[in-house]
């Protein structure tokens, strides 16, 4: 076994090895699929903590020569297949983790020369002399090699991890981006020894105007990732199965971890943050043991128009479309909000909905980083005292307390008419749900759920493990309080909360435009 030539299946074996280990050998049968084809080229690109060294340390280890890895495999899903046994430890793989390489150059500018020289002197190792030692080029010593392979000519598997590592640690370099992008376009663009190409990393392939720098490559990202949506996170079915085996909540676990949603799989959870969780028993966010939330705090800090309103209603619930096809796919040429929200989902801090063309906070523990990151910040001050202030009006919400629970939702409008234009029920909604903030970690919130007999607002449905009231908020504009109450009567909202079984609260907000007051008036049904 060589380090960059057949390094082996140490990798996987240690993924295996560890306390939990969740099947994604499923994926071979794709890249079995598109092997020796047209369609052979494939990148994913997925956030930190989403299993992207694992999978390729996977496939390292299934196509490899030099080693014997049937006894990692054969208890796995991809056994079932019928190419299994056809493909397993049949080829040469080359694995390049570009992340060393960088370490090891020292530079950005010399990434891409002591690459392919670290790499030759290995190759000469194996071929000897079909390796010339005036050979600096990669892409031709590998042509010479597989030239001159007798028999069958199998080719190269060639697997790169953390392809994208340069436009995150040299962002505005961009001669050497460009130097290294032609490396790869050199070293796989037309080449009869490439078999099959993966690259992995967090970017999707950057773009020079409306054009991949490699187009020859299949994407798949968190914006399109196509046919391996299954493979970007743990699926709702393993987390349930974790759940048993640990005795843990699941529905604790899907209100944490649970939001990235796609075409093909409408459940996928952060798979790292999971392990996390049902190592240590515990949920809450594991989110800071890879990030912080200063790296959420320079994107949002950003000056385009839009961005701040956007992050604002997100964090009350609401979706944001976007045009995401724009996104260079770097880290610097952002034009518009939606450069930077589209970024945001490659970094795994925003949920997208392919359909809508929206993105939204996924989840409890990706709130938390953007509560973090708004916290103290300037700029972000009158959002920051709804956050500090909405576990106070949770608790005057149960105390019945409605001249409180008005007054505190008056303050809440008045320190934030300048962010968002207060001119409809929806804004009044996305305020209320702001208001309300830390009553996530407690109740599933769902806005306009049908009820058969029109629409609820929002509706506070406690969590399984939440031992807290179920809320009905009715949402009035110019009219009153009483009105609310009562078209919750009269449409039977409360029939939406069938199953439930408990304390129910009817909340009805009614907001006078010319005198910018709000009216509250709570009943209690037993």
């Amino acid at each position: 076994m060589g380090i960059y030539l057949n390094p082996g299946n140490e990798g996987f074996k240690r993924a295996l090895r560890s306390q939990i280990y969740v099947d994604k050998s499923e994926l071979i049968q794709v890249t079995n699929t598109v092997l020796g084809t047209e369609q052979e080229y494939l990148c994913v690109s997925r956030p930190r903590r989403f299993g992207k060294s694992m999978a390729a340390n996977m496939l390292c280890a299934y196509y490899g020569k030099g080693c014997d890895s049937s006894g990692l495999f054969d208890g796995l899903k991809i056994a079932k297949s019928s190419s299994y046994k056809e493909y397993l430890n049949q080829y040469n793989v080359l694995f390049f983790n570009i992340q060393q390489f960088l370490t090891g150059a020292g530079s950005v500018e010399e990434l891409t020369v002591y690459l392919q020289k670290t790499v030759l002197e290995e190759l000469r190792q194996v071929y000897g002399e079909w390796v010339p030692l005036q050979e600096k080029q990669l892409s031709s010593a590998l042509a010479s090699v597989y030239a001159k392979e007798s028999g069958e000519k199998k080719g190269f598997v060639i697997i790169v991890d953390e392809w994208d590592c340069i436009f995150r640690e040299a962002k505005d370099n961009k001669h050497a981006q460009k130097v290294y992008l032609d490396f790869l376009k050199d070293l796989f663009k037309d080449r009869n020894y490439v078999k099959l190409a993966y690259m992995t990393g967090i970017l999707p392939i950057k773009k020079y105007g409306t054009h991949s720098a490699l187009n020859i490559f299949y994407e798949y990202s968190m914006t399109e990732p196509k046919g391996l949506a299954e493979f970007v996170g743990f699926t709702e079915d393993e987390v349930r199965a974790l759940c048993n085996k640990y005795t843990l909540n699941f529905e604790e676990a899907k209100a944490w971890y649970d939001g990235y949603s796609f075409k093909r799989a409408e459940h996928i959870y952060n798979p790292k943050s999971i392990v996390d969780a049902m190592l240590e028993g515990a949920f809450h966010s594991y989110w800071s043991n890879t990030e912080t939330y200063e790296a959420l705090k320079l994107y949002i800090n950003m000056n385009f128009d839009g961005l701040k309103d956007a992050i604002i209603m997100m964090m009350g619930g609401e979706k944001c479309r976007i045009h995401p096809r724009k996104f260079q796919n770097d880290m610097t040429s952002f034009a518009s909000r939606d450069d930077v929200l589209t970024l945001l989902v490659h970094l795994g801090y925003l949920g997208y909905n392919e359909q809508e063309q929206a993105v939204f906070i996924p989840n409890m523990e990706i709130a938390g980083e953007f509560e973090n990151a708004v916290s103290g910040d300037r700029g972000w001050e009158n959002l920051a005292k709804i956050l500090q202030r909405s576990d106070d009006l949770l608790k005057a919400t149960w105390r019945k307390e409605e001249t409180t629970v008005a007054k505190m939702i008056d303050a809440i409008h008045a320190d934030n008419t300048s962010i968002l234009s207060y001119n409809n029920e929806n804004a009044l909604s996305c305020v209320i749900t702001l208001a309300y903030f830390s009553a996530q970690k407690d109740y599933q919130l769902i806005r306009e759920l049908p009820t058969g007999r029109g629409y609820a607002d929002i509706i506070f449905l406690p969590r399984k493990y939440s031992n807290c009231p179920a809320m009905v908020i009715e949402l009035k504009w110019d009219k009153s309080a009483k009105g609310a109450i009562r078209q919750i009567k009269d449409r039977q909202y409360v029939k939406a909360l069938e199953g439930y079984s408990g304390r129910l609260y009817l909340v009805g907000i009614n907001y006078q435009k010319r005198m910018k007051k709000h009216q509250c008036l709570i009943e209690i049904l037993e």
